[in-house]
């Protein structure tokens, strides 16, 4: 377990004069606050004892069956025996690695891949191979090509772990083609499928997209969180499994932490059944399509040449590329001191790469200070190309190794 190096410069990056676009924080500030205050207070006072007292090992059955109600939404038909209550989604990630892993097995991420998973996967001592994926998400060829090469090596993989949907950190979506094609993939070989969908309800257009597991019940352990859709502070998740998977889950989680926060269920729960949550998720969107199209108009406006990113369809990241030759952990301490922030792209592979890449966050600053995060990014981009063509600098090989991050970055 190794703490990131750049944990220290975040202490300063926090500070109100800077422009931090590197942490993936929901901007909680739209929720009717007042309307949750009061709702806690009614539920202290009608269930306070039930509410303070330990809880089911499960999670709370009224809970589960509102969690199947909301991956409805996604084409999901699921029982309620087969949902595991977790405190948020990072819970279930880890309670999944401890099951399945031993030490040197491998597991299969997308690159780049989600920070937190990273650290989890590598404080079990799995061996992280990634697998290449483009503006349509993971690539099937390379997943098949890449499973045949570990299977003639002799290497054993435990599981496939992706985010299809507004990936962090890259934004990009896999598309509803690829996802029948990963599908068959994983089960031609035997892989199992952990699909993490904190974003899944929150795109830009139309409908959310159908799940993996909608289409597959027995090689998908499917995760979710209100933790985007709500508040992280609930730290309330699931995970969605086969039988037999759901029962090792329950006893790990058990043995974890005796049982969930019985007033953090009984409160999200509380929210589903008498809030109009649809439309908040609904407002949460427009928000951060609103901050989405600042960055992006932002950087086409600002960004010298060389610079390239995603265009992300939900969710809360942009993925940058930078120059050739620039190194994105070199440069966050000449960003931080012009007071803006972002994560580089090493945090988010297994082995050191990523060096030339960055994560920029649009989902907490208000649209004002996108912009101006994004001016004082450019000038900084600049600076370094200019140093870069005068004195040839070559570009730092990144540091082999998860870096864990803080939960505000993640």
């Amino acid at each position: 377990m190794v703490a990131s190096e750049i944990r220290a410069l975040f202490a300063v990056a926090s500070r109100p004069e800077v422009v931090s676009l590197a942490g993936g924080m929901p901007y909680v500030t739209a929720l009717p606050l007042d309307l949750i205050g009061e709702l806690i207070a009614d539920l202290v006072a009608r269930r306070g004892p039930t509410a303070l007292q330990y809880g089911s090992g499960q999670g709370d059955p009224h809970l589960r069956e509102q969690m199947c109600e909301v991956m409805r939404l996604e084409g999901i038909e699921a029982d309620p025996s087969d949902v595991v209550v977790t405190v948020g989604s990072q819970q279930a990630l880890d309670l999944i690695t401890r099951i399945f892993i031993d030490p040197g097995d491998v597991v299969l991420a997308e690159g780049p891949s989600y920070v937190g998973a990273l650290g989890t996967f590598a404080a079990y001592q799995a061996d992280v191979v990634h697998v290449a994926m483009d503006e349509d998400g993971l690539d099937p060829a390379a997943l098949a090509e890449t499973i045949e090469t570990l299977t003639r090596q002799g290497r054993r993989i435990k599981f496939l772990y992706t985010v299809p949907n507004f990936q962090n950190p890259a934004g990009v979506t896999l598309s509803l083609a690829r996802r029948r094609e990963v599908l068959d993939v994983c089960n031609r070989a035997g892989v199992l499928v952990i699909e993490d969908n904190p974003y899944g309800l929150l795109g830009f257009d139309g409908d959310p997209l159908r799940a993996l597991r909608a289409d597959d019940a027995d090689g998908v352990i499917y995760l979710g969180s209100f933790s985007k859709t709500l508040a992280p502070g609930f730290r309330v998740g699931w995970a969605l499994a086969p039988h037999a998977v759901r029962d090792k889950l329950v006893l790990a989680m058990e043995s974890a932490v005796l049982s969930h926060s019985s007033f953090t269920q009984l409160a999200v729960g509380q929210y589903l059944a008498t809030q109009p949550w649809r439309e908040q998720i609904k407002s949460f969107r427009e928000l951060y399509r609103e901050r989405r199209d600042t960055m992006l108009s932002a950087l086409e406006q600002l960004m010298p040449d060389g610079c390239s990113w995603t265009r992300p369809a939900g969710g809360f990241f942009v993925w940058m590329t930078l120059p050739q030759g620039l190194d994105s952990k070199a440069i966050l301490p000449r960003a931080v001191a012009e007071r803006v922030a972002f994560v580089p792209g090493t945090g988010f592979y297994a082995d050191g790469q990523g060096a030339a890449h960055m994560r920029l966050s649009y989902c907490y600053p208000e649209p004002d200070r996108i912009r101006e995060g994004v001016r004082r990014l450019a000038g900084v981009i600049e600076q370094e190309m200019l140093v870069h063509e005068t004195f040839g600098t070559g570009t730092t090989p990144g540091r082999a190794g998860v870096q864990t991050p803080g939960p505000d970055l993640a």
